[in-house]
């Protein structure tokens, strides 16, 4: 009877191990709504809340998050975030075309014809403009438990690194500023982060390469993690967060809150 209980949790830490290995890719949709369609776009969010956990059952994606856009650089140009989770890079770049959309459409709605399905699903498009589209690749990411539900915040910082610093940036992220946030998170400062690269190949012209998500359980952890400060810290240390920081140009800030979320 040991022999099998000790099977049984090695089973399932190696289980968790592979999870944790797990390369994530996703597409950040910005979204902008005009003023006089606010309420019908209140309605298409919950729409494709319930798409998109039809999608999840089907295996099609890992998750799916709708924000609602609180301060940034370009608030006239956008007021949501939607991020679709993905495993694997093909599944990314060929996401949800509208074929399945409507089939995940009419298995949401089931008291709908086709006719109606079809109408409710061009309604929602017509009231929604999609300025900005990222396509990221999960490099690292803290160890936690941050339990994604409506109401948590995020700030998602939108980085590019300075020429021909490309990868002393990325080391600084993954070896200076990860343990720093993951220290954050065991004093309760924080919930979540992970550093994200550009998928799709670029050009010197590009607005950013990196992103890096921040996540708090509500406003009092926020504040309380901006004013965090390690004073600990060795002059190496502080050293390596200086040459991190003049690695890259952090292009816009943005602070959300999630409304919708599919896991």
């Amino acid at each position: 009877m040991k022999k099998i209980v000790l099977f049984l949790i090695f089973g399932l830490l190696m289980a968790g191990g592979i999870r944790a290995q797990q390369t994530q890719y996703l597409v950040f949709d910005f979204i902008k709504v005009e003023d006089d369609q606010i309420f019908d776009y209140i309605e298409f969010k919950d729409l494709m809340e319930k798409v998109y956990r039809q999608a999840l059952t089907d295996g099609k994606i890992q998750g799916w998050d709708f924000w609602s856009l609180q301060s940034g650089a370009d608030q006239e140009a956008f007021q949501y975030i939607m991020i679709t989770y993905y495993n694997d890079p093909v599944n990314m770049m060929n996401g949800l075309d509208e074929s399945a959309m409507m089939d995940y459409t009419k298995i949401a709605y089931p008291h709908l014809n086709d006719a109606q399905v079809a109408n409710l699903f061009q309604n929602a498009l017509d009231i929604k403009d999609t300025p900005m589209r990222l396509y990221m690749k999960e490099i690292v990411g803290t160890s936690d438990d941050f339990q994604m539900k409506p109401g948590v915040l995020a700030s998602f910082d939108l980085m590019k690194a300075r020429e021909g610093m490309f990868e002393a940036y990325e080391q600084a992220e993954m070896e200076v500023f990860r343990p720093i946030h993951q220290n954050k998170i065991e004093q309760g400062m924080m919930g979540h982060w992970s550093f994200l690269r550009t998928a799709l190949p670029l050009g010197s012209q590009a607005k950013s390469t990196h992103l890096t998500m921040n996540m708090y359980k509500d406003y009092m952890q926020f504040f309380n993690s901006q004013e965090y400060e390690d004073m600990n810290q060795s002059v190496a240390q502080q050293k390596a967060v200086n040459e991190g920081l003049n690695s890259r140009d952090q292009k816009w800030v943005y602070l959300a809150t999630l409304e919708n979320v599919v896991r």
